[in-house]
Parts: structure tokens; C-alpha cells; sequence
């Protein structure tokens, strides 16, 4: 019942984006070219990573969200780049940020798992806490001039596809999968996402469980940060801006049950793509950019409604 759920969800999003592709023929036939193609897999890199991450924390359960990733990017990038403008190198500069986004995300998870506030307002809270670090430290200002050299990562490609969708958003979401579909850990993170009581009663750590799924995505958002630097050569306090939003929606969208327990990573890797190359041929339609958050809303809305009635379903 659930795989037959998750197939129709996933259906129902190739649809729409066929519906999307239709519309961009008619109004914007500039879409569909080798360059554009590259262009939705640069921009949908930050997203991607961070659409991993949250819904992983989603599937554990629990009411599981974060909130936080935006802010998680750009304090992680800011860190990245001040390692770098301090002669720090790349690869230690870049180890540094997804260790401080790992600990950022740990943060969340010990507070939710240990002192058992809600997630929903301990990572709304740290949205505001990061955000607001990352605007004081730097008085607003993005950091800039980082040397030429660092932007392989982040401008480079191979062929039509960026470096960095190789060197990151491919083995994250590979490494995601297999863990999720293939390994005891998996098994464990459905178990717990589907039924909390059991699933203590059998002896899962499911506090454990929950504190990793918190690590991992401030992991995957400290990423994104580094990904950020290397492509624009600069950190900007707000470059996660919106990330929160989108990233939940994809993850919905993608066929993840908002209570957890139900879903997989490739809906919510199909539909970042989607959210990228929509907002990509509504931008060549010069729809105003209210307009495609408005969009995302509703989808947003669409999907959580979704979900409950799954819920209800099973």
C-alpha cells in the first residue's frame, strides 16, 4: 500500500512537470537548450543538498523538521570563507564548515531529542539564531575576494554537468539511498519514523537515530555553503535565504510523509530539479518572482494535505 502511494505521488509529480515543460515550449522555447541544462543543474545543487538532509530528518519522525538549513549554509560558507581569506587551505577551510555544520545540526538534534521540545520551534528558533549570527558578523556585508583558484569547484564543468553535482549531489544522494534502502540504519529510521513506542519497546536508539538525522542535514547545508563560496568566490550571510521553504517542499512533494516513517530520496531529488527548472522558465516568461513563491506555497499546502490524507489512508 505504501509502495503503491509512493508511486502515484511520484507519478503525479512527473506529470506536473511534463505539464511545466509543455508550457515553457509554448511560451519560452529558450528553455530547452544544452546551456539552460546546465544551468538548472547549477542552481539546483544548494537546494538538492539540502532537500537530502531534510528529509532525512522528516523520515525519522517525530515531527521532524529543520528550519535551520538556510541559515546552517550561510553560517557554515562564512566560516569557510574566513579560513580561506586567512590562508587556510581549501580542503581544510571547506572540512572546517561541514564540521561546524555538523555541529549546528547537532545543536537542533540535542535539543529535540534531550530536552524533548518541539522540533518545529527549536529549529524555527535557531533560524532566527543563525540568520541573526551570520547578519551580525558581518554587519550585513558579504565576504569577498576569494582567490580565482578556489572557484574550480564551484564553476567548473564536465561537459554539461557542474563539478560540483559530481563531486557532491550524486555520491550524497548514492551514499542517501543505499543507506536508506540497503542498511540496518535504514531499516531503523523507517521503524522509528512509522512507530516511536515499538520501536523503543524493541530497543532502537531512536533518540540516536534522530540526533544523526539532525547531523547529517546540517552536513548536507554546511555543503551547500561551500558550493556557494566556490561559485560566487564570495559569502553572503544571506545566500540560504528561502532554502528552508523549498527544501520542505521538495521533500513533500517528493512523496515524504510529513509524519515520517513513509518516502524515499529520489521523489524529493526529481522534485528539486523540478522547483529548479520552473523557476528557471517562469523567470524566461518574466513572471514576477511573488508569483513563483506563490507557487511554491501552494504546493507546499498541496502536499501537506496530501499527507494527511496518506495518513488517513493506512
Amino acid at each position: 500500500m505504501i509502495k503503491t502511494i509512493r508511486r502515484f505521488r511520484l507519478s503525479g509529480l512527473l506529470l506536473l512537470w511534463a505539464a511545466s515543460l509543455v508550457l515553457f515550449a509554448v511560451f519560452a522555447p529558450g528553455f530547452f537548450t544544452l546551456g539552460n541544462f546546465t544551468s538548472v543543474l547549477q542552481f539546483s545543487t544548494l537546494l538538492a543538498l539540502v532537500t537530502l538532509g531534510q528529509t532525512v530528518v522528516i523520515l525519522a519522525g517525530g515531527g521532524g523538521i529543520d528550519l535551520s538549513v538556510g541559515g546552517i549554509v550561510s553560517l557554515s560558507g562564512l566560516l569557510v570563507a574566513y579560513l580561506i581569506k586567512q590562508n587556510v587551505p581549501f580542503v581544510l577551510s571547506g572540512a572546517a564548515g561541514v564540521l561546524f555544520g555538523a555541529f549546528l545540526g547537532a545543536v537542533n538534534g540535542w535539543i529535540v531529542t534531550r530536552i524533548k521540545l518541539l522540533p518545529l520551534i527549536v529549529t524555527l528558533g535557531t533560524f532566527y539564531a543563525y540568520n541573526g549570527i551570520a547578519l551580525a558578523v558581518t554587519g550585513g556585508a558579504p565576504i569577498a575576494g576569494l582567490p580565482n583558484s578556489f572557484a574550480v569547484l564551484g564553476q567548473t564543468s564536465l561537459g554539461a554537468i557542474p563539478l560540483h553535482t559530481l563531486v557532491f549531489v550524486l555520491p550524497v544522494f548514492g551514499g542517501l539511498w543505499l543507506t536508506l534502502e540497503q542498511t540496518p540504519l535504514g531499516r531503523w529510521i523507517y521503524a522509528i519514523g512509522s512507530n516511536e513506542t515499538a520501536s523503543r519497546l524493541v530497543g532502537l536508539p531512536v533518540d540516536g537515530v534522530r540526533l544523526a538525522a539532525y547531523i547529517a542535514s546540517g552536513s548536507f547545508a554546511a555543503l551547500a555553503g561551500l558550493v556557494a563560496d566556490s561559485w560566487l568566490l564570495s559569502a553572503r550571510p544571506n545566500i540560504g535565504q528561502n532554502l528552508e521553504l523549498l527544501s520542505l517542499t521538495a521533500a513533500l512533494l517528493g512523496g515524504v510523509n510529513i509524519f515520517g516513517g513513509a518516502g524515499g530520496v529520489a521523489g524529493p531529488f526529481l522534485a528539486v530539479f523540478f522547483f529548479t527548472s520552473l523557476q528557471i522558465g517562469l523567470e524566461m516568461m518574466n513572471v514576477n518572482t511573488i508569483w513563483q513563491l506563490g507557487i511554491v506555497g501552494s504546493l507546499l499546502i498541496a502536499s501537506v494535505y496530501f499527507s494527511y490524507r496518506t495518513a488517513d489512508s493506512l
